[in-house]
């Protein structure tokens, strides 16, 4: 059996449910990061979006002031500031398509932009790319309706404002991997915007590994029921497979993975690094694609074989959404800027600042994962093969988990490439993360059934 070490970093659950440890340790260079997070700059891009009167889809596009066009404009300009602090790695552009009428949403033809901002990696042996994205349109109450005031602030102006703040910082910074941040259009009529995007990484056969969606990530006051909460916010992530095939689901059945699909992986390590770097604020897995009867633009990603995921706040206040702002029955509707709490979206930004740059500083995923199932034992062997591109793993963790447990309980850190644990592969959920020498992880991988020796 091979030897492996009990690790006390990064952190460590034990089983017992009368007392657990956590120890924490960060890395100063995504601590920094994390620190640099303005709730002054948050606020005061949320105010510009807000000034530009309306981002419906279909609003004017050529008023310097107003509509959706002042916005891109101004959205592009405030990341092109940062291409100097790059040194030539980040680059931005419009990525430009046509919105035709299709339903009742959407009532002439019109020509969109999304802004893209690429952020490059150093490593040229790395070809990964981790992209982050929001809204830019906003909307009222008539989804028709492209001239009233429509302020959207929370929606989504407060994703966007996470947007650049990660643009500015992470900028500054060299990365492995390749970082893409995205403020889309058409979100409102149909997710059209995310949709393109989603469709050119098909299409170019980008290395795309993961998708952080950041929609309403501003308000924890609730509508109805009150509730007042920024110090937890929820990452919704798709159990089965959007794209999954009928080989897929049958291997799914088999090793019993319905809770463990690669979305369900990146919300976990959404929750375990951005609670590692992010204090106050929890991170609570919704195992639900999204919300009742609505969507957002991790969709056709999810839909077309990325991980993708949906960041959103804990408390939605449905007297702020989607309203053209007014008085009734003495409640003030709206999605206006005096309801965004700037230190909850703050946090909301740090988290997936942490996710991105944990992420593309941590070498490629361990390859060919298996467990091994063609003895009868109660231990569990596992094996891999180490990543032939991206930055060398100094070693890898072996994660361990009872099955009715929502996070991982135990890492095993192992530098060789097998390992034999006195658990049942019967009882406990195991999975696989490369590692480099500052602990930055990959996505971990569920091994695949070795049927034969």
């Amino acid at each position: 059996m091979k030897k492996y070490t009990l690790l006390l970093a990064g952190f460590l659950l034990t089983f017992s449910p009368v007392f657990s440890q956590v120890i924490i340790r960060r890395d100063s260079t995504i601590e920094d990061m994390v620190q640099e997070i303005s709730r002054t700059r948050i606020k005061q891009d949320i105010q510009t979006l807000v000034d530009f009167h309306t981002r419906h889809t279909l609003s004017n596009q050529t008023n310097p002031k107003e509509g959706v066009g002042a916005a891109w404009n101004w959205v592009k300009a405030e990341m092109e500031k940062s291409i100097p602090a790059s040194h030539g790695r980040l680059s931005v552009y419009f990525d430009n398509y046509e919105l035709t009428p299709k339903d009742p949403r959407v009532t002439r033809t019109v020509h969109l932009k999304n802004v893209v901002a690429v952020l490059k990696g150093t490593n040229p042996n790395d070809t990964r790319m981790f992209l982050v994205s929001a809204h830019l349109d906003s909307r009222g109450d008539d989804i028709n309706d492209s001239t009233s005031f429509e302020p959207g602030a929370d929606d989504d102006g407060s994703g966007v404002a996470a947007i650049l703040e990660m643009v500015r910082i992470m900028s500054t910074r060299q990365f492995s991997g390749t970082i893409v941040f995205t403020v889309v259009t058409g979100e409102e009529e149909g997710l059209y915007g995310s949709k393109h995007i989603a469709e050119e990484a098909k299409a170019k056969n980008w290395n795309l590994v993961a998708m952080l969606n950041n929609d309403m990530i501003g308000e924890g006051r609730s509508s109805g029921t009150l509730l007042s909460n920024n110090m937890t916010v929820r990452v919704f992530s798709e159990g089965v497979p959007a794209y999954e095939t009928p080989q897929m689901a049958k291997l799914r059945a088999f090793i019993a993975g319905e809770n463990d699909s690669k979305a369900r992986e990146l919300a976990r390590y959404v929750k375990e690094v951005g609670q590692r770097y992010v204090d106050q604020l929890t991170v609570n897995l919704i195992y639900r694609p999204d919300r009742y009867g609505r969507g957002g633009d991790q969709y056709y990603f999810s839909k077309l074989g990325f991980t993708a995921v949906r960041i959103c706040e804990s408390h939605e206040n449905y007297d702020h959404t989607h309203k053209v702002p007014r008085i009734e029955n003495g409640v003030q509707l709206g999605d206006l800027p005096q309801y965004v709490d700037y230190e909850y979206v703050r946090k909301n930004t740090g988290i997936n600042l942490a996710t991105l740059a944990n992420l593309a500083m941590a070498p490629y995923e361990p390859q060919d994962t298996k467990v091994q199932i063609f003895d009868l034992t109660n231990n569990t062997t596992l094996t891999w093969k180490t990543p032939t591109e991206g930055i060398k793993p100094a070693g890898y963790y072996v994660l361990m988990r009872e099955t009715d447990r929502p996070m991982w309980q135990r890492k095993y850190f192992v530098t060789g490439n097998e390992i034999t644990l006195p658990y049942s592969k019967d009882n406990y959920i195991f999975a696989v993360q490369s590692v480099d020498s500052n602990g930055h992880e990959s996505l971990p991988v569920i091994p695949m059934p070795q049927f034969k020796k």
